[in-house]
């Protein structure tokens, strides 16, 4: 399985991943994502070519790079305050 990130969520009826280090996107229907799954999680998923094999929500690693991103903006607010 690959790693991917959900990326957006389009039309109420479908979802835009980036899988993998490249972030190809791939878009699935939305109706395919896990209960819950919402933009910036991110999933584990498998594609046998174009069509989605399986996906499932990885919240441990979703919320690792939801810490990190965090982490990085309160720097930059820190280093914009310092520069006034």
């Amino acid at each position: 399985m690959e790693k991917a990130i959900v990326d957006r969520l389009v039309d109420g009826k479908h979802a835009v991943l980036l899988v993998g280090a490249k972030e190809i996107e791939k878009v699935i229907p939305s109706s395919k994502l896990p209960s819950g799954v919402t933009a910036g999680t991110v999933v584990k998923v498998e594609f046998r070519g174009d069509e989605l094999g399986s996906i499932e929500a990885d919240h441990e690693e979703t919320d690792k790079t939801k810490e990190r991103i965090k982490s990085k903006l309160e720097l930059l607010r820190e280093r914009s305050k310092s520069k006034d």
